[in-house]
């Protein structure tokens, strides 16, 4: 991420709407959005196969069936829009996939929904980036994937409705038929 970029496009825009950069509580501001932004997308460096690699981390688990799904809930994540750049809030992500004789660590799953919303993002495409991101991570073909979340380009501009909440779902595998499997990620 080119952070001298960054400051020089935020304090244009400052100026464009009409602040004055040099002002002693904006000085610092445009380092301030530079080094927020490469923290909040930081995901943006990485492509789904790099973070199922960094967050890949497996363990045996011969005595869990193929019919046994691990289902982890209400892991919360932000994102923003890529549409305006508007932060993406309140969200929780759902996960649930079948081993096939490995099985994640726990964190790593929490880690995987983070890093994936580390990037300009749609709902939609979050969804189907973990599950792509877990599938890979987990050695599956099983993945499910639910996410609900408020998005401020709906509650703090144009609409304004304040209590709009969107859910998405993605499912792999054997996700996709069963429908006892997707009530696992309600």
């Amino acid at each position: 991420m080119d952070k001298e970029k960054i400051e020089y496009h935020i304090r244009g825009l400052l100026e464009a709407i009409g602040e004055e950069p040099d002002r002693e509580g904006l000085r610092e501001t445009p380092a301030r959005v530079a080094n927020m932004l490469a923290e909040v997308l930081e995901g943006t460096g990485y492509t789904n196969h790099e973070i199922a690699q960094m967050f890949g981390k497996t363990f045996t688990a011969e005595d869990i069936g193929a019919d046994e799904a691990i289902v982890m809930k209400d892991i919360t994540v932000f994102s923003y829009c890529e549409h305006h750049m508007a932060l993406m809030y309140d969200m929780t992500v759902n996960v649930g996939y079948i081993p096939r004789g490995r099985v994640l660590g726990l964190s790593k799953i929490a880690r995987i929904c983070d890093m994936a919303a580390k990037r300009l993002q749609l709902q939609e495409r979050l969804g189907r980036d973990i599950a792509e991101i877990i599938s890979e991570a987990a050695g599956t073909p099983d993945v499910g994937v639910r996410i609900v979340g408020s998005h401020s380009c709906m509650t703090a501009r144009g609409i304004r409705n304040a209590s709009a909440r969107t859910e998405t779902a993605t499912y792999l595998g054997a996700f996709k038929a069963d429908s006892d499997l997707k009530k696992l990620l309600d």
